[in-house]
Formats: structure tokens, sequence, C-alpha cells
């Protein structure tokens, strides 16, 4: 189960009212899990310059995991999108299926923006361009709880009232993956075989409230992967956001991923 940015393993372990988190739910259902934390995040040895680390590098370090205990199925939240799509062509024999949940795209389908911090201000909240934000490669990037409550605690099934607890799980990032999460420049992780990645059952999963995953966006990520898209609305879930792993409804959404999961034979 691979966290996102500015995020760790955490958000699977437990969510932050106290209820069990999706790596339990899970391995009671008879998965064995692991829960890495990225390279510098979490309980990974900490790196002398965090805002230079690529998220090729941080695919590398799964890679060995997945190497030591493939096949897996990776979950994929968020910014480890790119990640799972990169494994799935690079260590195609470990990756046996990928739900990749409110996923970012690989490189291919995304725009190149300019690298220029004026020009993606301007596309701050632009939900087609996923809200992109320009991030000074000289340090890592913090965020604070304007930003928490803007793009990640904005849905109405988030728990609002832990959101103490959850803001003290969020880490500093590297700029240099936010900057290629949003391909500025064309930095982003760009696949060479796309139709690779598409050789094994994929999920798409999103909710109504996440700003950076709209419908038309994520459907045409799910159409362009050959991957099955779920809506959550579609399926009589309403109202979630980003964080969906640690939401109110969250063992609902873990419930739908594990029927998806048994239909393909898992």
């Amino acid at each position: 189960m691979l966290h996102g940015g500015f995020h760790t393993g955490a958000s699977y372990l437990t969510t932050p009212d106290g209820r069990a988190g999706w790596a339990g739910i899970f391995s009671q259902r008879g998965h064995p899990v692991y829960v890495p934390d990225w390279p510098g995040h979490g309980k990974s040895p900490a790196l002398d310059n965090l805002a230079c680390l690529s998220t090729q590098e941080v695919a590398l370090a799964i890679g060995t995991l997945i190497e030591a205990v493939g096949p897996a199925i990776v979950f994929a939240h968020s910014a480890a999108g790119p990640i799972a799509w990169w494994l799935a062509e690079k260590f195609s024999s470990g990756v046996a299926a990928i739900v990749g949940i409110a996923p970012g795209p690989p490189a291919n389908i995304q725009q190149i923006l300019p690298e220029d911090a004026q020009s993606i201000e301007a596309l701050r909240f632009d939900e087609e361009a996923g809200c992109p934000v320009y991030s000074s490669p000289e340090s890592p990037v913090c965020v604070d709880l304007a930003f928490i409550r803007k793009f990640w605690a904005n849905s109405p099934k988030f728990p609002i009232e832990a959101i103490d607890a959850y803001a003290r799980t969020v880490v500093p990032e590297s700029a240099r993956i936010l900057n290629e999460r949003f391909n500025i420049g064309g930095t982003g992780l760009r696949l060479t075989q796309p139709t690779v990645v598409g050789n094994r059952p994929i999920l798409v999963v999103t909710g109504e409230h996440d700003m950076r995953h709209p419908r038309s966006v994520d459907s045409a990520l799910a159409a362009y992967l050959g991957a099955d898209y779920l809506w959550l609305p579609d399926a009589g879930i309403c109202d979630n956001g980003h964080m969906l792993m640690i939401e109110e409804n969250s063992h609902e959404i873990a419930g739908l991923l594990s029927q998806w999961l048994s239909r393909k034979g898992f």
C-alpha cells in the first residue's frame, strides 16, 4: 500500500479518529499487507537532500520491495499513481494488479506546464489541470492547515474533529517530486510502453469532492490504461474527497475494493 505525497504509511494503518485502517482490514481478509514509507518519509531513513528526491528514485526503492515479496497487488494513492504505472512496466512480473486511489497519471497524458511560478499560480484552482502548484527546488515543501483543509480535508466525509491528529501525520515533501507530479517542465515520470501496464487488472477509484481528480480526468486516465473506473457516487457512496482510506466511510470503500479484487480472482 503506497502512500501519496506529504504522507506516510500511517494513512493505511489507522484513521485519525481511531478506526481500523485499510492495512488491517485487508490483512483480516487474508492478504499479507506491506505498508512502506517512501525514502526520506516517516520511518524510512532521513535524506540529506529531500528536496531533490525524484519520483523514479522512490519507484526504484519500492521495486526492490516488490522483487522481494511479489507478485503484489499495488494500492497507489495520489502521487504514488505515477510510481505504480512505472512499476507495472519496469517490474511487470511483480505487479499482479493495481488499485489506484485518486491516482496521479503518467506524464504521457499530462500537458507540459511551464517552469514559471506565476504561470502555475494562475492554474492553482484549475481542476482539469490538476490544481498545480510550483515548488521551489531549494528546499523541501511544507503545507499549513489551510492547505490541508482546502485539498485533503474538504469533503463532508472527512473526520474533521480529528483534523489535528491527521495534520500531525503530514510530512515535508520533495520539491522535485511535486513538480514532476504536475509535469512542470515536462519532468513527470513517463511510460515507454503504456500497453504493458494494462496487461493486468487495474482499478481507478475517485470521490466527488476531490479537486485534483474530477471525473473527466480520472475516467480518461482509466481509459488510457484500459482500467476499470469507479466513480464512488455511481456505487451509492457519496461525499468523499481525496483521503478515501481515512474518511468516515472508509470501511465501505474497502468493501468495494475487496469485491473488485474477488471478481478479478484475488
